[in-house]
């Protein structure tokens, strides 16, 4: 039988080995989620609360042994692990306190007698998740999604298999029915037909997706074949845009503290620094001197800022992109290689100045540890270069005229746009995509509506025809 490997990336070494399963086993796991979608659909959301919160307890509960699951997992170091675990806490939470309002039936003034609409959960779901963020990603939909009714089929990265598990195993453990949530252990080979075959099963109701462009064309190619609602957050090449009056200190430490979280292996990451060329040596001597005091180290120890890159096929494309950049002209002002003298994926945290148009830096997504600076001429130059890119999920601008700053960010197209702070996801706010970043919003109402059948109802005392 087909087997997924996990491998710690900061020494290359094997982790576990699990049983992928077979064409009956995810039969079965369907069928499961189907029974489970039931039972759970028919509580109601104060008793179905109850169970997602205790999911938020049990959390909390296990924070170092999931904490360190996660970093051996995919390398990021073990504070940004247990920050992870209680983000995930604090949107189930939310969830489970504030869905009753969020899907509260709207009434509407028509001719009827009563109208309104019902917010009713539309069955199985299926997600597709990546390994950046391991749990945030799983419970940033599976938060939502469980308190509206639903049941998830889980079709998480085999590199996170173990995460993932846990994930279902909280959920199980918290009360919910078994198969509720249900991680699905997939071969890396069969990944794209078992995926197309669950969007085809009329038991699948919809899918969403976090993940690369690549794939969220192919899922929302396939959800659209099977007239299934999608919804889709890809990736990013987010601007941060700063101008001539920001604050340059604040600016510059925010550039590196959210350039560099994660390794850089964020859809949300400041990916391409924009800086009005007056301040644009300052902003670039003020980075490569944040750069220098980071440490680059074993995840598991305290004191690491940078761990490694997830897998060594990352690390070699993000050392092509680099290069590829460099020979088309840009400056290297710091790191620029693969850290080779030590076990493990590791990338030095590099920065790119004098990036020209048509360069991979430019161009392209660098999902790694790559600060990228271009400057421009004047707010229409900042606002051509930072639309100048197929992607649009964040956007930031630094400026101490905060109404410049929103002028200018609504110039800029994205899903988000943050002045004077990085880019964030927060359970309060929707969070999503425009352009080829994607389609559809997570979290706040937004997020707990997109996986509903929001149900229209008329109702008369005496038979009437409605009006047409």
């Amino acid at each position: 039988m087909s087997q997924v490997l996990t491998t710690n990336p900061a020494t290359a070494r094997e982790l576990a080995s699990y049983t992928a399963m077979t064409d009956t086993d995810i039969d079965a796991a369907v069928y499961r989620a189907e029974t489970a979608q039931r039972q759970w659909a028919a509580l109601t959301l104060d008793q179905r609360g109850e169970v997602i919160s205790t999911a938020a307890r049990l959390l909390r509960g296990e924070v170092e042994a999931l904490a360190l699951l996660m970093t051996r997992e995919m390398g990021k170091p073990l504070h940004e692990s247990r920050a992870e675990i209680e983000k995930c806490a604090v949107g189930l939470d939310f969830y489970a306190e504030n869905a009753p309002q969020l899907l509260h039936d709207t009434p509407y003034e028509t001719a009827a007698d009563q109208s309104w609409v019902s917010y009713e959960p539309l069955g199985v779901v299926l997600a597709i998740m990546p390994w950046n963020f391991p749990l945030w990603q799983v419970f940033r939909f599976t938060a939502p999604a469980l308190m509206a009714g639903n049941a998830a089929l889980l079709k998480h990265s085999p590199n996170t298999t173990g995460t993932a598990l846990a994930a279902q195993r909280i959920i199980e453990a918290a009360g919910a029915p078994a198969g509720l949530l249900t991680a699905l252990i997939i071969a890396e080979p069969d990944v794209a037909q078992v995926t197309t075959r669950l969007i085809d099963d009329d038991r699948v109701a919809a899918v969403t997706l976090t993940g690369s462009e690549r794939a969220g064309a192919a899922v929302g190619a396939n959800a659209g074949r099977a007239i299934k609602k999608s919804v889709l957050e890809l990736g990013g090449a987010d601007p941060f845009i700063v101008l001539a009056d920001a604050d340059l200190d604040a600016a510059v430490h925010h550039a590196v503290e959210a350039r560099f979280l994660n390794a850089g292996q964020s859809c949300i990451s400041p990916k391409r620094f924009l800086v009005d060329k007056r301040i644009v040596g300052d902003f670039i001597d003020g980075v490569h001197r944040g750069i220098a005091a980071l440490t680059v180290g074993d995840p598991e120890q305290d004191g690491t800022d940078i761990g490694p890159l997830a897998r060594n096929d990352l690390r070699t494309l993000v050392a092509s992109q680099v290069n590829d950049t460099l020979v088309r002209g840009a400056t290297l002002v710091a790191g620029g290689a693969s850290l080779t003298d030590r076990e493990g994926w590791f990338y030095e945290p590099t920065l790119l100045t004098e990036v020209p148009h048509g360069s991979p830096a430019y161009d392209e997504e660098i999902f790694g540890p790559v600060a990228t600076v271009v400057a421009f001429d004047g707010d229409d130059d900042a606002i051509r270069i930072a639309n100048a890119t197929r992607f649009g999920l964040g956007a930031s601008v630094w400026s101490t005229d905060i109404d410049k700053a929103t002028q200018i960010g609504k110039r800029v197209v994205s899903g988000a746009c943050f002045v004077n702070a990085p880019v964030a996801s927060d359970v309060r706010i929707p969070f999503g995509g425009a352009k080829r970043s994607g389609y559809g919003r997570e979290l706040a109402d937004a997020g707990i509506r997109e996986f509903v059948n929001a149900r229209t109802w008329w109702t008369n005392k005496q038979a009437t025809g409605a009006a047409r």
